[in-house]
């Protein structure tokens, strides 16, 4: 099975404030999707394993994308991962992405370690998926805790897949609520 993609979505969106100090350099956030045909779309199969092998060797070609409109892998602070499923699909087509993007995200960044937070649901064309994002080495930095939207307004049809995976090369712009603090992490566990 060959991965069929109607259409690739790269957005990239440099903050400076939220109301307070602007930065001098922005935190710039990434996203990139791909909306794929769904192969299992009405109908219920077992083996999931092909499209999980597929989808890997598409994750391999989308995120250097990603980490170059961010400027570079070494950049990258926090991270995160979603799908939204057709509706002809199942939920669990939508969790093939957790091994096939997460992993492939996680090994071009050599310092991750923290697991890859996800989002996915079943659901029409136009939805506006929430990612969330924490930080790649210790997923308790609660500095880094943050979202971001990924959708498009006629994906995924009833028998398309859209996969996600999102960056963040900093912090919220503003925080300031205190909790374990990234120059902090010293267990090494990808949780502290």
């Amino acid at each position: 099975m060959a991965i069929q993609i109607r259409k690739k979505l790269l957005n990239v969106e440099s903050i400076y404030h939220e109301g307070g100090p602007a930065r001098e350099t922005p935190i710039i956030m990434g996203s990139v999707a791909v909306v794929i045909k769904n192969p299992y779309a009405g109908r219920y199969v077992e083996d999931l394993s092909q499209l999980v092998a597929d989808s890997k060797v598409l994750a391999q070609e989308i995120v250097p994308e990603l980490m170059e409109a961010v400027g570079g892998a070494d950049k990258v602070q926090a991270y995160g991962k979603g799908a939204i499923v057709g509706l002809n699909g199942e939920l669990e087509h939508g969790a093939i992405w957790h091994e096939a993007g997460g992993w492939t995200m996680r090994a071009a960044l050599p310092t991750a370690k923290s697991i890859v937070p996800a989002a996915k649901v079943v659901a029409a064309a136009g939805t506006r998926l929430q990612i969330p994002l924490h930080h790649i080495e210790a997923c308790y930095v609660r500095s880094h805790f943050t979202t971001m939207e990924v959708g498009s307004i006629d994906s995924p049809r009833p028998d398309e897949l859209l996969y996600a995976l999102v960056v963040s090369t900093g912090t919220r712009v503003h925080e300031r609520l205190g909790g374990l603090r990234a120059e902090d992490i010293s267990v090494g566990d990808g949780q502290r």
